[in-house]
């Protein structure tokens, strides 16, 4: 499975590699970047075990990690994935997404969504998109329900967290027939 890049005039997600990962380094050590995830990417060699974690589903064909660029600040700015990918079932997750404070609200994340979904649906041809998002993070799941995805249930006290708390994660999903019209309301602006 070889993938290059996808890119929009905003936004270039490229494969993250042990080539590129460092470029991330200075934003994974952000405060509360990633607060609701039970990943510790606090320190360069706690970011080079997370990208090595990617890698690894990478090569088992589980995950598609990415390192994002934001073209207009020319910049870096995180990293998102595929992951849990489900080539039989054609469903997949995206998530594992975490860019830096100074590029949150500045549309970046909607790009970085319509690029990952087009892909997912016109290329790969998936069935279905999914979303697995903390149950107290409600920046994230706003996010995904403005780009159409459907909250399907909750799963109690899933996740155990770095802390040792246990979290319930909201499961949302995204379905092919409905991608036509998702793509031309949510992203008609892009």
């Amino acid at each position: 499975m070889q993938i290059s890049s996808l890119e929009t005039e905003r936004v270039r997600l490229t494969p993250l590699t042990l080539n590129n990962y460092h470029n991330l380094i200075d934003i994974a050590q952000e405060k509360d970047l990633i607060y609701y995830s039970p990943s510790d990417i606090s320190s360069p060699e706690k970011l080079k075990n997370y990208v090595n974690v990617a890698l690894d589903g990478y090569q088992r064909k589980a995950t598609i990690p990415f390192i994002i660029f934001d073209k207009d600040k020319q910049q870096y700015a995180g990293s998102t994935r595929f992951g849990l990918i489900n080539w039989k079932n054609k469903v997949l997750h995206i998530g594992w997404t975490w860019i830096g404070h100074e590029f949150q609200g500045t549309g970046l994340n909607l790009h970085m969504k319509f690029l990952m979904l087009q892909y997912a649906f016109e290329r790969l041809a998936f069935e279905k998109v999914e979303f697995r998002i903390d149950e107290r993070n409600q920046k994230s799941r706003k996010a995904v329900k403005k780009i159409g995805a459907t909250l399907e249930g909750i799963l109690r006290k899933d996740t155990i967290m770095n802390d040792g708390f246990r979290r319930s994660t909201c499961c949302y999903g995204i379905l092919k027939e409905e991608w036509k019209t998702i793509r031309s309301e949510v992203f008609r602006a892009l």
